[in-house]
């Protein structure tokens, strides 16, 4: 099998990110990565609907350690009857979908896919877990390839010679931008603010692109705008959590306030992935409120005085006017005109991206 994942860095292998395997569902750490390599492993969905939460995988990790999740959620009933097994993988599927509220629309996604390999799996009398985990191989190829023509899109908005921002982490795109930017011969630096209190931009996309080949710089998430207009960053670019019909872009907390910065600084902001027509207006999104002790310290070592309060949004929202160009498999849209992404396309063989 031609796998989608080959030449991305280690983190961005399949079997590196989740992986069901003899009962057991193992979750790359990526808390402590990359200073710590080590999987969480799961030996229940409930574990790892736990870890979902615990956010021991983020950016796009959750959708592969959910269906990994099913596999394993297959594993724990295999003994019952056929409508057993159904009911309690419809019951799984709930649970595992509604790990993190933001992500609710495509975590479902992610797990109707499996109860529909699941489905077959039984009708057929094959070994379920095994066909899930084939269907989600199947599934991230699908999206690795998607996500590689989002790239071929974006890259064709960075100079030759180019300095690019990011935000966060955004998984399958960061790899497969790099990954083109590599074949056109493209040189690039990269800034990553930091992306507190998870680190993400500093551990996960600051690694993928040192790792890739690239120069890459790690800032603070208060150093953005001077840095744009100081090292004359030409691009901004992110992934997003959901990208609303109306144009409305949730992502990790931070990019709300770069884009502004890039606004006033005449850069570019290019968000990617697919519009989320589960989302036909920003008041269908639920912003995640996580644990604020998080917020007063930094990688488990306490920042701030005993007694103060912290505050902790998880995503914060960009407005349309704020974005240039949604970058997706088919082009480059402008957020106020998203439905005509989906015009002519089957809105049931939909994937979201990320």
């Amino acid at each position: 099998m031609i796998r989608a994942d080959k030449d991305l860095a280690f983190m961005l292998q399949y079997e590196n990110i989740a992986w069901y395997e003899n009962g057991e569902v193992r979750i790359l750490d990526r808390r402590i990565y990359p200073r710590k390599v080590e999987f969480v492993r799961c030996r229940t969905h409930l574990e790892v609907t736990q870890a979902l939460k615990d956010m021991v995988t983020q950016s796009a990790g959750p959708y592969t350690a959910a269906a990994m999740g099913m596999a394993l959620a297959a594993y724990e009933c295999r003994n019952e009857s056929k409508d057993k097994q159904l009911e309690y993988l419809k019951k799984a599927a709930y649970t595992i979908s509604h790990a993190r509220p933001t992500t609710v629309a495509r975590m479902t996604l992610i797990v109707n896919g499996c109860l529909d390999a699941a489905e077959k799996a039984l009708e057929s009398g094959e070994n379920v877990s095994e066909k899930i985990v084939e269907h989600t191989v199947n599934s991230n190829n699908s999206r690795y390839f998607k996500v590689e023509k989002m790239a071929e899109h974006l890259v064709d908005m960075f100079p030759q010679n180019g300095t690019v921002m990011t935000q966060c982490f955004g998984e399958t795109i960061v790899g497969m931008m790099l990954k083109v930017a590599k074949q056109r011969e493209k040189n690039l630096r990269i800034f990553c603010p930091e992306t507190r209190p998870y680190f993400q931009g500093a551990r996960l996309t600051a690694t993928v692109c040192h790792e890739m080949g690239f120069d890459t710089t790690v800032i603070t998430d208060n150093m953005p705008a001077y840095v744009m207009k100081k090292e004359n960053v030409d691009v901004f670019t992110s992934a997003a959590d959901a990208i609303c019909m109306d144009g409305y872009v949730v992502n990790k907390v931070g990019t709300y306030q770069i884009a502004i910065a890039a606004k006033y600084t005449g850069i570019p902001y290019f968000v990617t992935g697919s519009p989320d027509f589960g989302h036909p207006t920003i008041d269908t999104v639920k912003i995640e409120n996580r644990d604020p002790d998080f917020v007063l310290q930094a990688m488990g070592v306490k920042t701030a005085a005993d007694g103060l309060k912290g505050y902790y949004p998880a995503f914060d929202i960009t407005p349309p006017e704020l974005v240039s160009g949604v970058v997706t498999d088919l082009g480059i849209f402008t957020p106020y005109d998203l439905q005509s992404y989906y015009k002519g396309l089957d809105l049931n063989k939909i994937e979201m991206v990320i």
